[in-house]
């Protein structure tokens, strides 16, 4: 059977185009593979089938279906990982820079999950054999603690934590200038870029409530180590905000990034706390990874120039 997700227009989302109105409702999903579910009659609005050039109105009942998931059986691979934590329901790593989460189109081996096969007898499999045991995600480029889930009870639970916003996810970045204020607040919606689909963007159209803090650890010579706690997970958002404020994540050349003397490999964005209650135990549990050797090098090269 395959998956459905239904959609009512709102006020502020007539006249958009059924494709755009999808890809701003689903930001993990690109237009060209909403169109082909268009294309496929995936997408049925009020019981028809619709063109993607269809324009949404007030109160249309959207219904998208996605297709069987063709089942593709994946080799465990033996990449190291640094495990911070295991048990018999779950594991944290320590994500090293350059690794993919989970299998996608461009990256079909050498991911996490591919490791976490090889490491683990089991994990959780609500995501299907893509994603086995993955409840949340980083990018390639940013490093840091992530939680897997070896059975499908721990998964559940974990999914609700972050849903419900009741874990915590801390971060360091180093950012390009000198931060003015010692702390503050970013409450800056994101959503899809309208001009670059592959993009997201601080906007008020089609977006989704973000919200970020921050507090200054350390000030160099062009440059601020910050703490970033996330109240939302949205896409990017840290390098979004960062970038929002005036202060681009060095190395992220995706967002704001237009120079790089450091010599940057990727953008130094790394997950340094993760917090959550243990399903099980029901205990809270807090987990530090610590920093990957580029960014604690070019970080040390900083402090030489003080």
């Amino acid at each position: 059977m395959s998956k459905k997700k239904n959609f009512k227009v709102t006020a502020n989302e007539i006249d958009l185009r059924v494709d755009k109105f999808l890809a701003a409702r689903n930001e993990d999903l690109s237009r060209s593979y909403i169109q082909d579910l268009i294309a496929g009659n995936q997408v049925i609005v009020n019981g028809k089938q619709v063109k993607k050039s269809y324009q949404v109105q007030l109160e249309d009942e959207i219904e998208l279906s996605f297709p069987q998931a063709k089942e593709v059986e994946l080799q465990a691979e033996n990449i190291p990982l640094e495990i911070i934590y295991e048990d018999q329901d779950l594991i944290v790593i320590n994500k090293q820079p350059n690794l993919v989460v989970h299998p996608t189109p461009h990256y079909k081996t050498g991911t996490l999950v591919h490791a976490l096969l090889y490491h683990c007898d089991n994990l959780s499999g609500i995501n299907g054999e893509i994603r086995p045991g993955i409840v949340h995600r980083l990018d390639k480029d940013t490093s840091g603690a992530i939680v897997a889930a070896k059975n499908d009870t721990t998964h559940v639970n974990l999914v609700q934590q972050f849903e419900r916003r009741e874990t915590k996810k801390v971060y360091q970045v180093l950012v390009e200038g000198k931060v003015k204020y010692n702390q503050g607040k970013i409450d800056a919606a994101v959503g899809r870029d309208p001009k670059d689909r592959k993009k997201m963007a601080v906007t008020s159209k089609n977006s989704k409530k973000a919200v970020s803090t921050f507090k200054v650890l350390t000030r160099y010579e062009g440059y601020t180590l910050l703490e970033v706690e996330i109240k939302t997970g949205r896409t990017h958002q840290i390098r979004l905000h960062m970038d929002y404020m005036g202060h681009p994540v060095v190395g992220d050349q995706l967002y704001g990034s237009l120079q790089n003397e450091l010599g940057a490999k990727r953008q130094l964005l790394h997950s340094t706390r993760l917090g959550f209650y243990h399903p099980r135990t029901e205990e809270w549990r807090e987990f530090v990874a610590p920093i990957w050797n580029d960014m604690e090098t070019i970080m040390s090269k900083l402090e030489g120039r003080d």
